[in-house]
């Protein structure tokens, strides 16, 4: 029995250390158990925005709260489950403390806790050798964890920052450069080339945070949502200039919006459709109850 709830308890730790590692290290996973978080509270700040204003801005950073205090949870209720079968035989404990009243699975999670914060207490000590080699790795796994999740916030924010300052860079578009006239130029050429890289930018964005996704813009100027499909007006009326760079410059820009789309519908929208549906519908989902502009609208 006491064996059973070790192994339950390694294994739970496993599956937690499954999720981090997929949710920072494999871009091209999102771990489950962010997934069910995230996306669990950006649909209830979605039912709430329409009764409080503002409770959309709330999923992102609360589910990023929620998702490390769970895995921190895991990890320490994992590692008291390995402990507690083994209390008290297996460990010392200071002067003044009763071994027997000191075995229930409150001091094993005690425990685990001291050692996951590494603070080194020492008043319950494993003296078992396998135990006293636990001991530190769940120091490291702790130590871990915490320099992960900064990484973790360190890398998000500014992935907002670059989404935010392609939708603003776009609202600046839609009243200088809406016409065919303009575009049609060595200098319209470079434009569109240099939108097509921020969208690409963006995508990958997509790809190596998408826990990015439930964080909603919220000014209609910085929000990419609202912003997006007046990129694809971009490349439609790009299309029909003469100026022998634009058309390639107008055709990458397409292709870069393909690429968004591709993403954004595999990983969240699940809508099926072209490009021009993907994004419909992902101003939809973040238009914070605005009206979402369509490809072209001015």
């Amino acid at each position: 029995m006491e064996w059973s709830l070790s192994l339950l308890g390694a294994a739970l730790v496993l599956f937690v250390l499954r999720d981090v590692f997929h949710t920072l290290w494999h871009p091209t996973r999102h771990g489950g158990l962010s997934r069910l978080v995230m996306t669990a509270l950006w649909r209830l700040s979605r039912r709430l925005n329409g009764r409080r204003r503002g409770a959309a801005g709330l999923a992102g950073p609360l589910g990023m709260v929620t998702v490390f205090s769970l895995w921190a949870l895991g990890v320490a209720v994992g590692w008291a489950l390995v402990y507690w079968p083994h209390m008290p035989g297996a460990f010392s404990y200071s002067t003044g403390l009763d071994p027997a009243d000191h075995a229930s699975p409150v001091d094993a999670l005690y425990v685990s806790l001291v050692n996951l914060a590494t603070l080194g207490l020492g008043d319950i000590a494993p003296v078992a050798g396998w135990l006293r080699l636990l001991a530190p790795l769940e120091a490291l796994v702790g130590f871990a964890l915490l320099s992960a999740v900064v990484a973790w916030i360190l890398g998000i924010y500014p992935a907002l920052a670059r989404r935010r300052t392609l939708a603003l860079r776009l609202s600046h578009l839609r009243r200088t450069h809406g016409t065919t006239e303009a575009l049609d130029s060595d200098a319209g050429a470079a434009l569109l080339d240099s939108v097509a890289a921020e969208v690409c930018v963006v995508s990958i964005d997509f790809m190596q945070y998408p826990e990015s996704y439930y964080f909603f813009d919220g000014d209609a100027r910085a929000s990419l949502a609202e912003q997006i499909g007046f990129a694809a007006g971009l490349a439609e009326r790009a299309a029909q200039a003469r100026h022998r760079d634009v058309g390639p410059a107008a055709d990458v820009l397409n292709a870069a919006l393909d690429d968004l789309a591709v993403i954004l519908d595999e990983r969240f929208l699940r809508t099926g459709g072209r490009t021009p549906v993907v994004l419909a519908a992902y101003a939809t989902e973040h238009g914070g109850g605005r009206t979402p502009r369509g490809p072209g609208s001015p």
